[in-house]
């Protein structure tokens, strides 16, 4: 694949991008391959190094803004006639309660993606507090001269299962976070339309 090529592909492969920002990127290939070209590489080494196309449009999603992808796909791609106003209007207390529902709904799956991290943390809180009211009872027992082996044993498993639990609430939110990000980057590289095979 050449250079013009390359650059046509990655053009058609971005078109959910706003027009300004595929051209930019187009520029942005275009001089590069060019500066390497005139270091001496081939356009076909320099287009092979770069990876597949499919790579480079997920990186383009993710670095391009959510609100930019966004406003270019509820952009209207025509004028919207008379007919259409009446019957939007007109077709408002179907569409609008459809609106919401599916709104509702995504706001519920993002919910569900974060309810494992949202529980660890429910639990390491309790694990603190059952930590903290332990040794707050253990000093009661020992003061009034009453101290009793099980709320010694009671008292170190919430102490315990509350540092480990630290980790088990790491792990969980970083997982999320990536999973969040994988989404996110999904939904984007969607919306732009260009990736094949995501």
């Amino acid at each position: 694949m050449n250079k013009r090529e390359f650059l046509n592909e990655l053009e058609s492969r971005l078109q959910g991008l706003p027009k300004n920002e595929i051209e930019e990127r187009i520029g942005f290939y275009d001089e590069m391959i060019q500066d390497m070209v005139d270091d001496g590489k081939s356009e076909e080494d320099v287009i092979y190094s770069l990876g597949s196309m499919d790579d480079i449009v997920r990186q383009i999603a993710g670095e391009t803004k959510m609100s930019s992808l966004v406003k270019e796909r509820i952009k209207p791609k025509r004028s919207i006639g008379g007919l259409e106003i009446v019957l939007l209007i007109l077709g408002f207390p179907l569409w609008f309660p459809l609106l919401i529902v599916f709104l509702v709904l995504m706001f519920v799956g993002f919910l569900l993606l974060w309810v494992l991290v949202i529980v660890t943390y429910s639990i390491e809180a309790g694990l603190i507090a059952g930590s903290i009211g332990g040794v707050i009872g253990l000093a009661y027992e020992i003061t009034s001269g009453q101290l009793n082996i099980g709320d010694v044993g009671a008292t170190l498993l919430c102490i315990g299962g509350a540092l480990v639990f630290l980790f088990v609430c790491y792990l969980a939110t970083k997982i999320t976070f990536k999973l969040t990000a994988h989404i996110l980057l999904g939904i984007k590289s969607r919306m732009i339309g260009g990736v094949k095979n995501a």
